[in-house]
């Protein structure tokens, strides 16, 4: 190793073409590892993974003797914790999927509530729906679940199409410049009586797996939308399925549980539903945001040895 490599850190990232865009960052030496295989050296400090890849491949990391922080390009985090050596610092990629997630939110609410499913199968066969007096999405009242950056960025667009919403976060806190008042999660049974549309949009932990289960559907009114943008594991798949099954409610979902759903499961064909694969952030909104992010990221971590986002430190 050269005197003059010895002196910049070295940052790991999964692709060519990220690499590309960082190469004027001072102080920085950039590797292209995919984690395929076996780390291309042992001097790696920090490592940025492959987007929407097998979680496996997050093994390699304990073969990283300099290893101090991962950053993820994903919101989601729980898939890297048990990979996550003692001490390394691991961080998530607040920001990167908001506009995208929040864009597809309202995307599949309005797909629900305007009969979109209905009239493409109806195109297919020539057929001229009478889809009149459809609920709108304005004048609903939505609750949002779960008000971190993402929920935010829905609020402010859900807003601007006349919803009213109400939000809520893992505690009680006062409002901002988008809400009055955020409410906290064990105050939930009092607003879902009135809540037209539910959005999920907060994080898998082992406090929300299965917060959407009998109880919580049974409290909304008929006919009341669930939007899924978070983690299939929130929503308990079988007491959704039969509560949209009965006309009781109905769902639009970008996660599932289990993920992929499998082709038989009764979900696909159950009235009321629309589903797609997992889709929320993945759109050409995610690479410029991205970018955006490691740049700041690894000029803030060659500077402070620290990331900003960090969510957990491996034990």
């Amino acid at each position: 190793m050269t005197e003059k490599s010895a002196a910049r850190t070295v940052v790991s990232v999964a692709q060519q073409d990220w690499a590309d865009q960082l190469t004027d960052l001072d102080g920085v030496e950039l590797v292209v590892w995919d984690m395929k295989d076996a780390p291309p050296r042992d001097d790696i400090e920090l490592v940025v993974p492959p987007y929407m890849s097998n979680p496996k491949r997050l093994e390699h990391l304990c073969e990283l003797p300099s290893l101090k922080a991962v950053q993820l390009a994903t919101a989601g985090f729980e898939h890297a914790l048990q990979y996550l050596p003692s001490g390394v610092a691991l961080a998530n990629g607040r920001g990167i999927h908001d506009t995208s997630t929040a864009e597809l939110a309202i995307g599949l609410a309005i797909a629900s509530q305007r009969a979109i499913p209905d009239a493409v199968r109806a195109q297919q066969s020539g057929q001229w729906l009478r889809l009149a007096d459809r609920p709108s999405l304005a004048d609903r009242k939505a609750l949002v679940i779960g008000y971190g950056s993402i929920g935010r960025m829905l609020v402010s667009r859900l807003q601007v199409l006349e919803v009213d919403c109400t939000v809520v976060a893992s505690r009680a806190r006062a409002g901002d410049d988008l809400v009055d008042r955020v409410y906290g999660i064990d105050e939930i049974d009092q607003l879902l009586p009135a809540a037209e549309i539910v959005f999920l949009i907060l994080p898998m932990t082992d406090a929300t797996r299965h917060l959407v289960d009998d109880e919580f559907l049974a409290a909304l009114p008929d006919d009341a939308l669930v939007v899924n943008v978070a983690r299939g594991g929130i929503v308990d798949t079988d007491a959704l399925q039969r509560a949209c099954a009965a006309g009781h409610v109905r769902a639009a979902m970008d996660v599932t549980d289990p993920e992929p759903l499998p082709a038989d499961h009764p979900l696909w064909t159950t009235p009321g539903v629309l589903i797609t694969p997992h889709v929320g952030g993945a759109t050409t909104a995610f690479t410029p945001r991205l970018i955006r992010l490691l740049r700041r990221e690894i000029s803030h971590f060659i500077a402070t040895g620290e990331l900003s986002n960090v969510v957990v430190v491996g034990d």
